[in-house]
């Protein structure tokens, strides 16, 4: 697979060529209120769904970032371009009003945004509570992540569609070029070997961030409901805690997102296989 240097004048330009027109910025009316900064895998989905549970409402979701429309993707980029490329004072200052532009239409976090921009956003929300949400079993994680979100930059078709299409173009270059690489010290921009050589220290170290202990629990999926419902000031519902995303759920939301991307890529090909019809025939009038 093709890698690109991200501070290089390519990239730059691709970023110009594929740019889209800004959607309007979201405005925050309710405060946030939960941020679940555990990294990929950890039962983030899960952890979802007992916020959506709970009255928390809308709990944004990693997946959110690719699905949601209008899309954001072309933003997010922005900003994790500010994370990792910011200027060399070392103060790329991402604030909350950073944040709101992207979830001001959310009380809670799990997932992408509050992995990849952990520091940035407990900064950003100090009343909000913090969930560092692991699993117990770091070796069944990085063995979860390495089938899952390792395979990412494998995926030949995802890059074909992303060279067709705007849209996938962006939701390909923030994650794959930017989230993953950046969260998992992957230096080459390979994602698979960066998470097998480096997932587990990268995941001693984000576990071992500082949180103000009267903010913060730290959960598993294993502890249910009544950790969770203490901490937030929540009644335990009477009901199973919520299982979501095994292997088999990931691969339903790649193919929902290739059945996204695939008539966008289409008008790409199509507008494409015209120009070079039209170039193709001015050529031979002239020739």
């Amino acid at each position: 697979m093709l890698r690109l240097n991200l501070n290089g004048w390519f990239c730059h330009f691709l970023e110009y060529v594929y740019a889209k027109p800004e959607p309007p910025p979201r405005k925050r009316t309710k405060p946030m209120e939960v941020l679940c900064v555990g990294l990929p895998r950890s039962g983030t989905e899960s952890l979802q769904h007992a916020l959506l549970r709970l009255g928390y409402d809308h709990t944004h979701h990693g997946w959110d970032i690719v699905l949601e429309e209008p899309s954001y993707c072309e933003q997010w980029a922005k900003l994790a371009r500010k994370k990792w490329f910011g200027p060399l004072d070392g103060e790329h200052n991402i604030t909350a009003a950073d944040f709101d532009a992207l979830l001001g239409h959310s009380v809670a976090v799990t997932d992408t945004a509050g992995s990849v921009f952990a520091a940035e956003i407990i900064a950003a929300y100090p009343e909000a509570k913090v969930i560092l949400n692991y699993r117990k079993d770091i070796d069944a994680w990085h063995h979860s992540l390495k089938t899952t979100i390792a395979r990412s930059d494998s995926h030949w078709g995802f890059w074909l569609l992303s060279c067709l299409s705007r849209e996938c173009f962006w939701a390909w270059h923030s994650h794959v070029r930017l989230f993953y690489p950046g969260l998992f010290r992957a230096l080459d921009g390979n994602i698979m070997t960066g998470i097998g050589r480096n997932g587990k220290w990268v995941y001693r170290e984000h576990y071992n961030m500082v949180v103000p202990k009267e903010r913060l629990l730290e959960w598993t999926v294993e502890d249910g409901w009544e950790p969770l419902c203490q901490f937030l000031g929540k009644p335990v519902p009477d009901e199973p805690f919520p299982h979501a995303n095994s292997a088999a759920g990931w691969v339903g939301q790649e193919t929902k997102i290739a059945k996204r991307f695939l008539l966008d890529a289409a008008k790409g090909l199509l507008l494409f296989l015209s120009v070079a019809v039209a170039a193709g025939a001015a050529l031979r009038r002239y020739m």
